[in-house]
């Protein structure tokens, strides 16, 4: 039996995948007004325990791409989707802020392996024109889990309580592991793949492979991070990544402090920033595709898509100045939209600028340097907002992007696209 358009399917999947490790994320957010009253947590306590998090995260995440390059995608998905399920149906027996830091920690070991490990998948199955599409579909499933979870995790603890939206959740991941067991493999391994399919993919994919086993011996983790294009690339997400975690971590938080909102009004609303950057996600990938195909080289096309995203943001500098919550909810639209634009086509540049057998090392670099930014973001704005306002923390919000793109222009011209030049020549 043949799986038609099986390359769409996969990337629905990488979607869902993404999808469920956000929701898993999430639901600490939803309901973290709810469980700091149980058990007396400060502001602070909370930033303790999202901190603990970022550190499991970064420390993964820098060993969590040279374990995909290692051990392959489809083991190396499974694994980690395994352990991040797993830790979130713990959170059931946590009691206060070390055991929930505890839970979180172990969450964090588990969810970095979710970007390396797609990001191969998507250069395994993609060619370069259609790449930033496909990542920026797995990344729109951090719009869905992030959109989807508020109302239903709201729901949830409103019906059944709290430990029951962790267990549903991480239901769900033990759901999709099944599926991808059965249906992932690489295209010349694919027993799914339909014949004509499997040509095209040939001719525009497979070639890259075939540079890469031709090309010099594999090289150490500590030569390709310390190439001028791995560290690029993290510092971009060293900087930028703390942004949506502000949002994604701290938006229920802000709802409540500064906009008096309840635990039903939050799963009402707090889902809609989060549509915007799903759109933002496949509009921004499909962009820089379509730039392609109309003859502009792939590094302009990439870094003026991301340039367009970087300019949205400063506009979220006057969500907390803005008279009321739609309109401070509209000014955070312009974060999740902006970053969407920007992730799209930075998380698809590993792909571009390393061959195949570098690609999750690089991408793990790179998110590791995001979840450090992000370890202390947390710590920040917990200091910040129990001593002063959300004001501060919008400001650097609107900043990081922008400067972030200079970054980029300066120290990844055109010409440090060699290899994509080679792969297409």
């Amino acid at each position: 039996m043949k799986i038609p358009k099986l390359r769409w399917i996969i990337a629905a999947m990488l979607f869902f995948a993404t999808a469920v490790n956000y929701a898993d994320r999430q639901a600490l957010a939803v309901v973290s007004d709810r469980i700091r009253t149980q058990f007396a947590m400060s502001e602070v306590d909370y930033s303790y325990i999202l901190a603990g998090f970022f550190l499991a995260y970064a420390i993964m995440y820098g060993g969590s791409g040279y374990i995909v390059d290692r051990l392959g995608t489809k083991k190396s998905f499974s694994l980690f989707i395994g352990v991040w399920s797993l830790a979130s149906m713990l959170h059931v027996f946590a009691t206060g802020v070390w055991s929930f830091g505890a839970c979180r920690f172990l969450l964090g070991l588990g969810e970095p392996g979710n970007w390396p490990a797609a990001t191969k998948a998507v250069s395994e199955w993609f060619a370069p024109k259609q790449r930033a599409l496909g990542v920026g579909i797995f990344n729109a499933g951090s719009s869905l889990g992030s959109a989807v979870s508020p109302p239903l995790i709201s729901w949830l603890t409103i019906r059944y309580g709290w430990q029951f939206a962790f267990v549903a959740v991480a239901a769900a991941g033990f759901i999709w592991l099944i599926f991808w067991w059965i249906l992932y493999d690489t295209p010349h391994r694919s027993k799914w793949l339909r014949a004509d399919e499997y040509a095209e993919i040939k001719d525009e994919v497979l070639p890259r492979e075939s540079l890469q086993k031709t090309s010099q011996p594999r090289e150490s983790w500590s030569t390709i991070v310390g190439k001028q294009e791995a560290i690029a690339l993290c510092l971009a997400r060293t900087f930028t990544d703390p942004v949506i975690y502000f949002v994604i971590f701290w938006l229920p938080a802000y709802l409540v402090k500064e906009r008096h909102f309840d635990q039903k009004s939050i799963g009402q609303y707090s889902w809609v920033p989060f549509i915007f950057g799903g759109i933002a996600y496949m509009l921004g990938g499909w962009l820089s595709g379509m730039l392609m195909n109309k003859g502009w080289p792939l590094p302009r096309a990439r870094k003026r898509i991301m340039l367009l995203g970087a300019l949205c943001l400063p506009v979220a500098m006057l969500a907390p100045f803005a008279p009321n919550a739609g309109l401070a909810i509209a000014a955070i639209c312009f974060i999740t939209f902006g970053h969407g634009f920007w992730t799209a086509n930075l998380q698809t540049l590993p792909a571009d600028l390393f061959p195949g057998s570098e690609v999750g090392t690089v991408s793990g670099f790179s998110g590791m340097g995001g979840a450090i930014g992000g370890m202390f973001a947390q710590l920040g704005t917990g200091y910040i907002v129990s001593r002063f306002s959300y004001a501060p923390i919008f400001l650097i919000a609107g900043l990081m992007h922008p400067m972030c793109m200079a970054i980029i222009f300066r120290m990844l011209p055109d010409s440090r696209f060699r290899y994509h030049q080679q792969a297409v020549a």
